[in-house]
């Protein structure tokens, strides 16, 4: 697992972590199932604190990407394609509900999603 950090971004060490192992589990270069580097490993890996690297996880496992088992370590829950289909049905959802509320039948709310796509 390739991951860097750089200080001079605007988006904090723990962010930048997050977002990289995020996009590697979602272009499948993390498949389900593997284990990740430890905290401790990815922090002196990465010159951060371990409480930085432990934020990154925690958020991951909070967006359901990845799991924690104690002592086991931490790993890949989520399938690419199951990362993709959640993503894609929450913002159907959200795009549903905002279409209801517009009062657009379905067959101008798919005309709008065509027009999107």
């Amino acid at each position: 697992m390739i991951i860097s950090v750089d200080p001079a971004a605007p988006s904090p060490p723990y962010e930048q972590v997050k977002q990289q192992v995020e996009q590697l589990i979602r272009r499948g270069e993390l498949a389900q199932g593997t284990r990740l580097p430890t905290v401790r490993q990815l922090a002196g890996d990465l010159g951060l604190a371990v409480n930085t690297v432990a934020r990154a996880y925690k958020e991951l496992e909070a967006d359901r990407l990845v799991e924690t088992r104690g002592r086991n370590g931490t790993f890949v829950l989520a399938a690419r394609s199951q990362v993709d289909d959640e993503e894609t049905r929450a913002a159907a959802t959200v795009f549903a509900r905002a279409a209801r509320r517009a009062n657009l039948s379905v067959s101008e709310a798919t005309r709008i999603l065509h027009e999107a796509w």
